[in-house]
């Protein structure tokens, strides 16, 4: 479970989340979208435990984020838009290391490794420097090792870039299997197709105020466009107003 109570984030005079209060339960995929700088990784950031809040609380199934960072960021795997790897380290070896942050033992690292590995398709590419790989291939790796500790709650970034269409398709599954075994999914996404397909529910994010949130068709009702896409309902939710 993910709660944002009364979230604010200020850098000088700039307020880039003002008062987000947000509660996604046990197995819910929550998809938060918008435009370019309405707030969307500055608040992925605080869920992560990356920036403290200015104002507000972040709790993780429970654990205030502030009080408890250790015990919360455990119980976190945390997925970028744009991966850092050690590209000097093979796939087996950054596996092992990330591991070893989140106090996997030898015996829970050696078959949950082998699984992620084989269920990204990089089993055969344990061995090989990281340096060597293509983007999407780094994307299947930081998501194989976001998920070696069993995280009950998943923080996603742009999870599609860079990633085939086979790629995208096996995500896309895998996201839903995690949902329906408890794990709670905060997924950012600029693909609206992405959140509609998968998302149990929908924030849209602009000037870093939540202005819409539930399920497309609650959406759609709030916005007086019953018929309309998502991509229209965000388009008219975000709409920046011409000047008099």
């Amino acid at each position: 479970m993910i709660e944002l109570d009364h979230v604010t984030k200020q850098f000088g005079a700039v307020t880039a989340v003002d008062d987000i209060c947000l509660r996604i339960a046990p197995g819910e995929l929550f998809g938060c979208i918008g435009p370019n700088g309405a707030g969307k990784t500055t608040t992925i950031r605080m869920i992560g435990g990356l920036l403290a809040p200015t104002a507000g609380r972040v709790r993780i199934n429970g654990v205030d984020m502030a009080q408890d960072p250790v015990i919360a960021k455990q119980q976190i795997g945390f997925i970028p838009d744009r991966p850092y790897l050690y590209d000097k380290l093979t796939a087996q070896e950054f596996l092992r290391f990330t591991a070893d942050l989140y106090g996997v033992s030898t015996d829970q690292f050696a078959s949950a490794a082998d699984a992620w590995l084989d269920r990204f398709g990089l089993a055969d590419r344990r061995h090989q420097l990281i340096e060597s790989f293509s983007h999407g291939m780094k994307q299947r790796l930081i998501m194989a090792a976001a998920l070696l500790h069993r995280p009950r709650v998943l923080v996603v970034d742009e999870p599609m870039v860079g990633l085939d269409p086979s790629g995208i398709r096996m995500v896309r599954g895998l996201f839903r299997e995690l949902v329906d075994q408890g794990t709670t999914i905060f997924l950012s996404t600029h693909t609206l197709s992405l959140a509609e397909s998968v998302c149990d529910r929908i924030g849209i994010i602009s000037d870093g105020r939540l202005v819409a949130i539930g399920s497309l068709s609650e959406i759609r009702d709030s916005a007086r466009l019953a018929d309309d896409d998502l991509e229209s309902v965000f388009l008219q939710l975000t709409r920046t107003p011409e000047p008099p």
